[in-house]
């Protein structure tokens, strides 16, 4: 009873490590999208998008990817990035 109490331990330390690993896809995935996300909103910005409530909302997402990002959340990360990927196209289909 005692080894499968301590497999199972074993296992959920694995599996977490695994989710939090910088080099794993999620991570390489999150890294990217906020790199695309964030040139998307230098863009909207540079064409005078800064001003809308879309635009604000993109930048505090993309502001909570970042943190989630270092905090190696990246499933967390990729779901902000692509809300706030939302949000900037929105923006621009306002003005």
């Amino acid at each position: 009873m005692k080894i499968v109490s301590y497999a199972i331990i074993l296992s959920l330390f694995l599996i977490a490590g695994c989710q939090t690993n910088p080099e794993s896809p999620a991570a390489r995935q999150c890294q990217y999208l906020l790199k695309k996300a964030n040139k998307e909103l230098d863009f909207a910005k540079a064409r005078g998008f800064s001003g809308t409530v879309e635009y604000s909302k993109a930048a505090t997402l993309l502001t909570g990817a970042s943190i989630q990002y270092e905090f190696g959340k990246y499933p967390n990360c990729i779901n902000k990035v692509k809300r706030a990927r939302n949000f900037i196209k929105k923006s621009q289909l306002k003005k």
